[in-house]
């Protein structure tokens, strides 16, 4: 079987993500496809974040955080949630995406997709480590792209 796979239209893994998807600019999530799901996922979770705010913020900054994506979706198009699924509060204190924004050099931010054998009964607007918490035990495969952004 072919790897659980995150890939965006926008950028290559390892790339710079482009501005209009950038906090100040346009504030759109990019779009993302999803390959090779395991068949034994139910869900999926996808959690966007950038683990080199922790000197400036002083920890790891949510940018997107959403479940229950249905397992056979394959496509998220830019600027939506997938049908179906819950955003919880990025660290903006908004529900839904909230783009990159460093402020002090260029960032690389992960895109973390998570298969997991079941759904998570959580209400919209939970926080990364409640997501955590409900998805522990249940991860079935991951993927993950990653991206840079700069001031």
């Amino acid at each position: 079987m072919a790897d659980f796979e995150l890939t965006s239209q926008a950028f290559d893994d390892g790339a710079r993500i482009p501005e209009e998807h950038g906090y100040a600019a346009g504030n759109v999530s990019p779009p993302l496809r999803i390959q090779n799901a395991p068949a034994t996922a139910e869900s999926l979770v996808l959690i966007v974040d950038d683990p080199d705010a922790k000197q400036p913020a002083g920890k790891v900054w949510d940018h997107w955080l959403v479940w229950n994506i249905p397992a056979g979706t394959r496509e998220i198009a830019a600027g939506r949630t997938p049908d179906g699924a819950t955003e919880g509060q990025n660290d903006y204190g908004e529900v839904g995406w909230g783009g990159p924004n460093p402020p002090d050099r260029e960032h690389t931010y992960r895109f973390l997709l998570y298969a997991l054998d079941t759904t998570v009964a959580l209400p919209r607007g939970a926080s990364k480590d409640q997501l955590y918490d409900a998805a522990e035990g249940h991860v079935v495969g991951k993927a993950e792209l990653t991206g840079t952004f700069s001031p």
